[in-house]
């Protein structure tokens, strides 16, 4: 289990109003689900909590208190709302990993939130939500979510693992920064690699080279507010400053040194 919190904006702020939990998926599942999550909040007494995340790559499944839901790869920021006494669990599939489980394009789900039983039927989301719920433990309920995907995963799509691969060599050499590259370097055609990522991914390559920076930046802004920018900048691989803030403003909603303000004085308020 870790509590890493890449992706959180304002982790500190976070950290405080809720507990969230990673859990590794069965050995067998590991192809396909990259990890478990949950998140536990009480805010009896006290206002609602917006949490805003800076999304992976990557198809989630979570059970929250309204429903059972497929989140597709969202290509800005998103807002989550936390009020009252709660809990969700959530699966987060490795990017190509949900494609086995759905009869769609993953690009068909990208900055959607699809009901669980659109995608597998209402009944058989209704039973896999009952039994969830039913239990009272974190284990439990992977255990019903994980042998609901093993009855539908027959582990015979190749590609999976071979966009799987991809998305990684993509995070691995940040150097890769066009798709021609990235195509040359795995012996296929540009097209041929679009259409892999619109089938499996949900948002090309070039999308995922550009989320992993600004990910990568927003950490280190929240663990070192006080990091000089310019040299971030020139870190990530941006041709210069304004091209870092304007794309980090562009999906975050602030400036680098907004967001650094607002992390260090979440830091004093946790130090406090």
């Amino acid at each position: 289990m870790s509590g890493a919190t890449r992706g959180i904006l304002e982790p500190d702020t976070g950290q405080a109003t809720f507990r969230l939990a990673r859990h590794a998926p069965a050995l067998d599942l590991r192809d396909v689900i990259a990890q478990h999550w949950t998140v536990a909040w009480d805010l009896r007494g006290r206002p609602p909590f917006a949490q805003q995340i800076l999304t992976h790559p990557n198809v989630n499944l979570s059970f929250e208190p309204d429903g059972a839901f497929v989140w597709g790869v969202g290509t800005t920021s998103t807002s989550h709302e936390l009020r009252g006494r709660g809990w969700v669990l959530g699966t987060r599939f490795l990017p190509g990993g949900f494609r086995p489980f759905a009869d769609v394009a993953v690009a068909t789900l990208t900055d959607r939130i699809v009901p669980l039983h659109e995608l597998v039927g209402r009944g058989a989301a209704e039973r896999l939500e009952r039994r969830v719920r039913g239990e009272e433990t974190t284990p439990a309920r992977i255990a019903h979510v994980e042998a609901f995907l093993r009855n539908r995963h027959d582990g015979g799509d190749a590609r999976v693992a071979e966009v799987a691969a991809i998305v990684q060599l993509l995070l691995d050499e940040p150097q890769i920064r066009r798709v021609d590259q990235l195509a040359a370097r795995c012996h296929v055609s540009t097209r041929t690699l679009q259409r892999l990522f619109h089938e499996y991914v949900g948002v090309s390559p070039k999308w995922v080279v550009q989320r992993h920076r600004l990910q990568t930046a927003a950490e280190r802004i929240a663990e070192q507010p006080a990091l000089d920018l310019a040299g971030l900048a020139v870190d990530l691989g941006y041709f210069d400053q304004a091209h870092f803030i304007k794309e980090f403003k562009g999906v975050i909603g602030r400036t680098p040194a907004e967001y650094a303000g607002a992390c260090a004085a979440a830091a004093r308020m946790m130090a406090a």
